[in-house]
């Protein structure tokens, strides 16, 4: 049967027991046979709980959990690919989107599934709170809304490698794929829900009017990533525009927060 008519009927039958905008079952989709990596599996189970309905319908969306009136959402990878989906569920419920940060990763390659394992090092790159603005610079035109929370756990992982090169056309030296992801600890998880919470994230203290150029060496990182973090403290209203000095521009703490979107 064709798979379209096939989700069509499972949806018509659903609806004749469940009134309109109820959480739905999800019926079974083409999506159904990409496995889940265990990291998502993991982190769903740990911030939705044991009791949470998972992979349910909302609407015209799968969700990953529900805990009460609440719809969360596990998303391992870019902020940016669930931007549309988060925006339209927040007028409908609160959602709660975990987006985990890796601070440290260790990465085990293995010859075949489960075979002898080739190497186990840890990468040399450690991840830090400030990744956080790596992804909330796709995010700005969903939070800060009062429905929605951000949870944000620091947390350290194991990669599996097998040899391969996925879908890349090129083959490369170093050419990979990633068979599985583990959870290996969770360091520290904050939460946020405004946009003065993304003071937190930066160490030290800046002046009162700053440009980026005192924020990339309180941060001591490259002027274009305090570009890129001065850009989302603007964007949220945690910060605003107050002039100019010479060429940069100058910002401060915002006085008066930019309020979030409504409910």
């Amino acid at each position: 049967m064709n798979q379209n008519r096939y989700e069509f009927k499972i949806r018509f039958r659903l609806r004749l027991i469940f009134p309109i905008g109820a959480i739905l079952p999800a019926p079974p989709s083409a999506a159904d046979r990409v496995v889940e990596k265990s990291l998502h599996r993991q982190l769903k189970n740990l911030y939705a709980g044991a009791d949470a309905a998972t992979e349910v319908r909302f609407g015209r969306y799968r969700i990953d959990a529900v805990v009460g009136e609440e719809l969360v959402e596990v998303q391992c990878a870019s902020l940016s690919a669930i931007g549309p989906k988060i925006a339209a569920l927040v007028e409908q419920r609160p959602v709660r989107v975990v987006k985990p940060l890796i601070q440290r990763k260790r990465i085990i390659k293995r010859a075949s599934s489960g075979g002898k394992i080739l190497s186990n090092r840890l990468s040399p790159k450690k991840g830090t709170w400030l990744d956080l603005f790596d992804e909330l610079v796709y995010f700005t035109k969903v939070f800060p809304h009062a429905n929605l929370t951000l949870e944000v756990p620091l947390i350290h992982i194991e990669e599996h490698r097998l040899p391969g090169h996925g879908r890349r056309r090129r083959k490369r030296q170093n050419d990979h794929t990633v068979e599985d992801t583990h959870l290996v600890e969770v360091i520290e998880t904050r939460r946020i829900k405004t946009a003065d919470q993304l003071w937190k994230f930066l160490p030290g203290k800046l002046p009162q009017e700053f440009d980026t150029g005192d924020l990339a060496r309180m941060l001591t990182c490259q002027r274009w990533i305090a570009q890129r973090i001065a850009y989302c403290l603007r964007e949220t209203g945690a910060a605003e525009i107050i002039g100019k000095r010479g060429n940069a521009v100058l910002y401060a703490k915002a006085k008066k927060r930019k309020k979030s979107k409504a409910a």
